[in-house]
């Protein structure tokens, strides 16, 4: 069997993160292919929220946009988009936010409005969404994004979705009801947050080395003292992602 990508790599760790039962609000990009696979491989009873209004989608194909009609098809239920944040995730009845970012803080927040100055930006990105009150009100956050200086950066140029903030109690300050950001999957390795937010390495993808990780973060990053390798995808896992991006 061929070695695995880094993105492979990185959907396949993504997809592990995932547990049966657990309703998952989905994000399109990386997030909706982690959750599709995951839904496809070990967790079958994966409950797929996306916010256009519908719960329990098993999509054959990973939808273009959270407007693709599969989703609808393949659901047990499609409600309003007011419904599914004034009735679903607001009240904290979802139990994880799958996010991608563009921009990532040392403590998890998420930038997906602008680079640079936001009066005069340098690039314009594609916006909020309802990702500001997934991270917000989601029993937790996973985000899965593609690692570099430019996406890792010390701090966010506009805080779209908020995450651990500077730190320490702010969520809770805030009254923010969910934990937050709890894993960082990345093509390196994973990172979860320390007692104070802020994010440490505390694995790394076969082949990859500590020294790879800090140089592609915009900040010192920590690494656990128990620093872990995760394990390569099967032939299985990379068989069904692969499947999934064939019908797409």
């Amino acid at each position: 069997m061929r070695s695995s990508t880094s993105d492979e790599t990185m959907t396949v760790a993504a997809a592990r993160a995932l547990s049966g039962g657990k309703r998952c609000f989905v994000g399109i990009g990386l997030p909706s292919t982690a959750a599709n696979l995951a839904r496809t491989t070990h967790a079958p009873d994966l409950v797929l929220i996306y916010e256009s209004g519908t719960l329990g989608s098993k999509p054959g194909r990973l939808p273009a946009s959270i407007g693709d009609g599969i989703l609808a098809e393949t659901a047990d239920a499609v409600i309003s988009v007011p419904e599914v944040f004034n009735y679903w995730l607001q009240p904290g009845r979802i139990d994880i936010g799958f996010l991608g970012a563009a921009q990532l803080d040392r403590f998890g927040n998420i930038n997906t409005t602008v680079i640079g100055d936001y009066r005069k930006p340098k690039v314009r990105l594609p916006g909020a969404g309802g990702a500001p009150e997934i991270a917000a009100s989601c029993g937790e956050v996973f985000v899965v994004v593609r690692q570099s200086r430019q996406s890792f950066v010390e701090r966010v140029d506009f805080v779209t979705s908020f995450g651990h903030g500077r730190g320490g109690a702010e969520r809770a300050r805030l009254g923010l009801r969910g934990a937050g950001p709890t894993q960082v999957i990345t093509d390196l390795g994973i990172m979860r947050p320390d007692e104070n937010g802020e994010l440490v390495l505390t694995a790394v993808h076969p082949g990859v080395t500590v020294e790879q990780v800090r140089a592609a973060t915009g900040w010192e990053l920590k690494v656990a003292a128990d620093l872990a390798v995760t394990e390569p995808p099967t032939a299985a896992e990379l068989a069904a992602l692969h499947t999934l991006q064939a019908a797409s």
